[in-house]
This record gives structure tokens, sequence and C-alpha cells, in this order.
């Protein structure tokens, strides 16, 4: 199918493994264009979307917008997993769009509360009941671990970028301490991202199992097989750890709108996180227990969610 020069919009959801492009009509995200392309096998951004581009017959988007895994300053993306040069001539270069965006991914997650159906949202923490006007929060776990607050104000949606993944992990138990020790030993630094991503699993296991190895799929098969009780006990420890984070975000960020946990990792957890206690663990803050407990948790479960953002975010930024 042929798309008129210039009645389409260009989005991108660039991962660690892969790229997921599609385009929209406004705000409509045409789903027979939805693309995804594995990142080992292109050399730059540059590469995918002049694919993209030949694959959907030489198609010429009026704007573009990237969502981008890794932090977006001045129009330029670093990769936190993935070794491409994004910037906003770049891309204006390979898509011959006259509007051009890069996004955090997280943003742009940001950017589609409230425009998925409510078929994509589970929810994992009842808290009060969640008021869309008032602050939210996206917890991101998947290759990394990220957030972003969102505010929803007169003037429109303002999504803040963040690099949350990198601060450190709360200790709060012995067995806290021992695995950010153990962390701390292998890469000099015991991160959130550390633990609550593919990888972290895989830390936390090696951690449980003295150096045993698994990869991230690997322990969430395991674990919903219940061939390996190491299995199980690493998504036991790593719901406790996502509730100790969460609850640490939520005193920060007073979501009263709700938080919304996406990503692979997230939704692969999903199914164990009332089982293995996150609500507990996230209020276990003292005094302040209650007050935590406010707050809703949401797992949401829609593939195209950045890309949906990344469509509303240019709808916005064009009124």
């Amino acid at each position: 199918m042929s798309y008129p020069s210039d009645t389409t919009t260009l989005v991108a959801d660039i991962g660690g493994t892969n790229t997921r492009v599609a385009l929209t009509r406004g705000t409509d995200l045409l789903s027979e264009t939805v693309s995804r392309y594995r990142n080992a096998e292109f050399d730059s951004l540059t590469q995918v979307l002049e694919q993209f581009i030949a694959d959907q017959g030489g198609v010429d988007p009026t704007a573009a917008c990237v969502a981008v895994a890794g932090p977006v300053h001045n129009g330029t993306a670093k990769m936190t997993n993935l070794d491409w040069a994004v910037d906003e001539a770049t891309l204006a270069r390979a898509t011959h769009a006259e509007t051009v965006a890069i996004l955090n991914d997280l943003q742009a997650q940001g950017h589609a509360l409230g425009h998925l159906p409510d078929s994509a949202h589970v929810e994992i923490v009842k808290g009060a009941k969640s008021d869309s006007n008032q602050p939210q929060l996206v917890v991101g776990i998947g290759t990394g671990f990220n957030i972003a607050p969102v505010h929803n104000t007169p003037n429109g949606r303002i999504v803040t970028a963040a690099e949350a993944g990198h601060a450190g992990l709360p200790a709060v138990t012995s067995q806290d301490r021992a695995l950010a020790d153990y962390v701390a030993q292998e890469y000099g630094f015991a991160s959130i991202e550390d633990v609550l991503s593919g990888r972290g699993l895989s830390h936390v296991y090696g951690f449980l199992t003295d150096g045993r190895e698994m990869t991230g799929h690997e322990i969430m098969q395991a674990c919903a097989n219940n061939s390996d009780p190491a299995a199980r006990e690493t998504v036991k420890l790593c719901t406790r750890k996502l509730g100790q984070v969460i609850g640490d975000l939520a005193l920060v960020q007073l979501p009263f709108g709700g938080i919304y946990l996406v990503g692979g990792v997230s939704c692969a957890l999903g199914p164990y996180l009332t089982e293995f206690g996150m609500a507990d663990a996230m209020a276990d803050k003292g005094r302040f227990s209650d007050f935590v407990a406010q707050f809703g948790v949401y797992v949401v479960q829609d593939d195209y969610a950045a890309l949906i953002g990344s469509a509303h975010y240019l709808n916005a930024a064009g009124e």
C-alpha cells in the first residue's frame, strides 16, 4: 500500500535488541505498517529507517519521532545498551521529515498513558482510586531500568526524563546487603539496573547459586515450569527488590495517578508480583507504610505503547 507524501508521520521505538517502526495518521497507529528489525543486523538507525521507508514503498512522512533507550540531551541521544548515534540531524536526513523529535523511550511511554485500551492494563496493587489528573509514574524494566514522571497540566502533558536505573540499589535486609556487595564486586557499583533488568535476573540467580549462569529468559521459563527452585527464589527476590524500589520512587514522586510498569521484564514478572509480595515490600516504609499503600500499580501489556506515545507527542507539539 502506498501513502501520499506528507500525510503520515513516522514513529520508532529503539530498544537494546530490536527497533519497531510504524506510520501514523495523526495519533492513529497504522497497524499494518508496524515493523520490527533486529538491531544486530544493522550498523545504524539510518539503515533501519531507510529499510522501513523502502518497505513502505518510499513513503515520505511529514514528521518523525523516535523513542530511544538512553538519555536525550539537546537533540542527541546516547544509547545505553547500543552503539548507535541518534540525533535530530541524522533523523531528518534518513526520513526527509520536516519535523523531527527524539524522546527517551520511557518519556514516550508516559505520553501513551490515557491513550491505551483498558485491556492493556493489569492491576497488580490496588491503591486508592487513581486520578489521571494527578502525577503518574512510568517504570520500565527490560534490557535496562528507568522511570518517567508524568504531569498533566492545564497547558498539556509534561513527561520528564531520568536515568534512575543507575541510582544505588536499596539494601534493607542482610540478604539485600550481601546482594549489593556481590554486584558491586563484579561491576564496581550496585545499581538498580544490575538487579532489575534482563541481565539483573541473571545476576541475582548467580548470587543465589554461587555463580551458576542462566539467562533471564531461562530463569523465567524455569520459574514457570517449577523446574528449578533457585529460579523461583530469583523471581521472588527480584519481586521484593522491585517493591522496595517502587516504594522509594512513590515517596519521591507522589504518583496519585498510578504507577505503570512497562517493558519485557515487567510483563514477565507480572504474574508473580502478587504471589511473591511486591505490595508488602513496596509498603514496608515504617510509619509511612499506610501512605505508600495508596498508590496503585499496573502492568502495561501493549507492545506499541511507545509508538502510540510518540504519535501523541508529535500531535501535541504541532497544536
